[in-house]
């Protein structure tokens, strides 16, 4: 479309409404002939806009200062109403009359005139106004029926042209015509120049301060700096925040004492799906463009709105970060550039250190916040052209475009950067640190995975090695392709059994609902280092399951539990509390550890009803054979079997049926997200419902909150575990306290105790 044309497409005045009603109507001709026979002498009839101007005549050439006298004579006549027109008497007489609006806005009011020129009649006779105006009364009547038709249908014309012209755009931006001129495909690129094209600012601009994004698209011919955006962005950014509608102010006065930094601006806010206001999208327009119109606000919350589905699903909420889908199509549209195969590009896998320890020691809002943190840190140290992106819970995935030499000193400053985290969380006192594994995009790489396995590859390592460092792949170095686990965890957790350095906890699982259920408690492991410090398994359980050392550890969870809980079989016997130990799936494979763990079972003289084992889901259907052999030796015997993780295996659910399964404990990932997640939600209450139907227990993992506690309770979930219920506590401090449970536990059975007691949260 042409420039000049692109400007004036939907700024119609009522005059140009008019002016459209009137082109191309010749059988106008026949209100001449009517007004013709009406009036004898006429010999000629012109219609005139509000301003004047000649809108259709049938001469070949009307007087132009007879428009500045009409335009005249119409205001005044606007402001003294009553007179239907006006006579002009030098020569031959000449009589305007008004066409009065019959309806809608300015009814009552003339919106254009009618001039009828005659010839003078014997001794230049004239009629009078009031007379002239009698006789075509009729004919002007009709006429000014016919104009306001005329002009509704080229308003709905025009009206019906914008939708569709909008309708265009929100489809371009929307769908497969999203791809701007560069080739890059980016949807918020593709809104400016919506805004650009469709809205007409002279500069359309994206503003989200919390994920580091300003984008801006011009129309240089206007003279709008970029500059502008960086001294208004913090009062649009503060008029988002204050007003959800769209923002119109059609005189901007900046600081500059230059009167030609004056513009029009229309600002909407960008909103996350809570309602608060992340960002901006801002329009600006020279004094010289019309003002914006309240159809182009609308046009503009769209927009606005558009960008805030691109953030929600390109950009990770807790971090900021791009989303994995988001970072993929941008790595891999950045690797197939034609110029990528002559620029050098590197990869960094990030890994947060030991966040499940963080988790179970702090809570995961803690572990929340050293995730979101991190993410800032990488966020703000990015190098131009790089890009991030949070690709799991606590991994991390960026793509600099560098040599690996520089790629490297980036990881390092990275990590040591990240050290410095843990003192501003909490106390002070947590330890935070990253491993990041680096590693050159190689030419030929185009996917993500491609780039990225090599770098993720060493981030492993870097895990391996003692964490907390920086690893870079070398196709030489063997030990970050086989990824040796350093010696000294094992050496450690050795001496740590022998030495009697591991340790029993326990954690409540609370029931939720009004049926009387009683009490549970996890039996979990935790060792004391040589400092003198309690770690949980994060620490050693990967290098125990490498090294196979998991039967042996099982081996000893089982002996050392069943030796603390003998001394109070006879409490226990009553069935007041569960204990649940888990088992590995090493142990599973283990065919002398059924036969250990029943002997084991029947020497200590607990009553098996008492006595819960737990396997994780994914463990239990990959050694199906086995864990069919020990579940039902162990239901047999009164035992309970609870699935652990259940939710996060593709193939359980077909074993439901088959397996002597007790219980399912619902894999955390679904309960935290409970609040916020929809799908998590029904994931929960489905396997709740399913759990009814086939008679099983429910329990809810990493219950953090009493929010999260009081909607799973709603799901139907049968227990909950978590520190909304309890945190791990040594072992003995639950069987001193096993005669309350116990005395607690029957006076529920027997009616006599509606709610849980809160001494129960340990």
């Amino acid at each position: 479309m042409p420039e000049a044309c692109r400007w004036q497409r939907i700024y119609m005045t009522e005059e140009t409404k008019i002016r459209g009603a009137l082109h191309g109507a010749p059988e106008l001709e026949s209100y001449t002939q009517l007004l013709r026979a009406l009036l004898p002498r006429m010999i000629g009839v012109s219609i005139f806009g509000a301003t004047g101007d000649v809108l259709w005549s049938n001469e070949m050439s009307v007087d132009a200062s007879l428009g500045k006298l009409v335009a005249e004579s119409m205001r005044a006549a606007a402001l003294e109403p009553g007179s239907p027109g006006v006579l002009l008497t030098d020569g031959e007489p000449l009589y305007i009359f008004w066409l009065l609006r019959t309806s809608g806005a300015g009814q009552g009011q003339p919106f254009a005139a009618v001039l009828l020129r005659c010839r003078a009649g014997p001794a230049n006779e004239q009629r009078s106004l009031a007379y002239v105006h009698a006789m075509v009364r009729p004919a002007l009547d009709i006429l000014a029926r016919e104009l306001q038709s005329r002009e509704q249908i080229v308003t709905l014309s025009g009206s019906l042209a914008e939708q569709d012209h909008d309708l265009d755009m929100l489809l371009a931006v929307s769908g497969g015509e999203a791809a701007d001129d560069d080739g890059g495909g980016d949807e918020l690129k593709a809104v400016l120049k919506a805004a650009i094209d469709h809205i007409q600012g002279g500069l359309a601009a994206i503003i989200v301060p919390e994920k580091s994004l300003v984008l801006i698209r011009q129309q240089p011919e206007l003279g709008i700096e970029a500059s502008l955006v960086a001294r208004a962005h913090r009062h649009l950014m503060s008029s988002a925040q204050l007003r959800r509608e769209a923002v119109i102010v059609n005189q901007l006065q900046l600081q500059t004492g230059n009167p030609a930094h004056i513009y029009r601006i229309l600002s909407c806010a960008i909103s996350r799906p809570d309602g608060r206001a992340i960002g901006v999208l801002a329009l600006f327009r020279p004094l010289s463009m019309p003002e914006f119109t309240p159809r182009q606000a609308r046009l503009a919350e769209l927009l606005a709105r558009r960008v805030s589905a691109v953030i929600a699903n390109s950009y990770d909420a807790l971090t900021g970060l791009f989303n994995r889908p988001a970072f993929e199509l941008r790595v891999k549209n950045a690797l197939q550039q034609p110029n990528s195969a002559q620029r050098k590009w590197s990869a960094l896998g990030v890994d947060i250190n030991r966040t499940h320890v963080i988790n179970d020691t702090h809570g995961m809002h803690v572990g929340d916040k050293v995730i979101a943190q991190v993410g800032d840190l990488i966020r703000q140290r990015l190098t131009p052209g790089a890009m991030a992106a949070r690709i799991s819970g606590d991994r991390f995935a960026v793509l600099v475009p560098a040599g690996l030499d520089d790629a490297a000193a980036f990881a390092e400053a990275l990590r040591q950067s990240a050290e410095q985290l843990g003192a501003s969380i909490g106390d002070g006192s947590l330890a935070v640190s990253i491993s990041i594994g680096v590693a050159a995009v190689e030419p030929r790489a185009q996917e993500f995975t491609h780039a990225f396995a090599a770098a993720e590859t060493a981030c492993k390592a870097a895990n391996d090695r003692g964490r907390n460092r920086v690893e870079v792949f070398q196709e030489a170095d063997e030990s970050i392709i086989r990824r040796f686990t350093d010696i000294n965890v094992i050496t450690d957790l050795r001496n740590a059994m022998t030495e009697n350095r591991l340790h029993l906890y326990a954690q409540l699982l609370l029931p939720l609902g009004e049926v009387h259920r009683q009490p549970h408690f996890e039996i979990l492991l935790r060792m004391r280092g040589t400092d003198g410090q309690t770690v949980g398994p994060d620490h050693f359980m990967s290098a125990a399951q490498r090294y196979q050392l998991m039967p042996e550890i099982d081996r000893w969870v089982v002996a050392e539990a069943l030796r603390r809980l003998q001394p109070h079989a006879a409490i226990m016997a009553g069935g007041g509390v569960v204990f649940t130990i888990n088992c590995s799936g090493q142990s599973l494979k283990d065919n002398a550890f059924t036969e250990f763990l029943t002997a084991q079972i029947a020497a200590s003289g607990i009553n098996p009803q008492a006595l819960c084992f737990e396997l994780t889901e994914s463990a239990a259907v990959g050694n199906l054979a086995h864990t069919e052999t020990l579940m039902r030796q162990l239901r047999k015997l009164g035992c309970g079997i609870a699935l652990d993780d259940f939710g996060t295996g593709l193939s359980s659910l077909a074993y439901l049926r088959s397996l002597p399964i007790s219980m399912l404990k619902i894999d955390g990932s679904f309960v935290r997200d409970v609040l916020t997640d929809g799908k998590a939600e029904s994931t929960i209450q489905a396997i709740a419902q399913l759990a009814r139907a086939m008679s099983l227990i429910t329990v809810a993992e990493y219950v953090e909150t009493e929010e999260i506690r009081h909607r799973i309770a709603q799901l139907g979930v049968d227990y909950g575990q978590g520190f909304a219920i309890g945190r791990p506590v040594p072992i003995d401090e639950v069987l001193e306290h096993l005669p309350f449970y116990a005395a607690m536990n029957q006076a529920a059975a027997q009616g006599q105790l509606t709610e849980p007691p809160n001494a129960l949260a340990v």
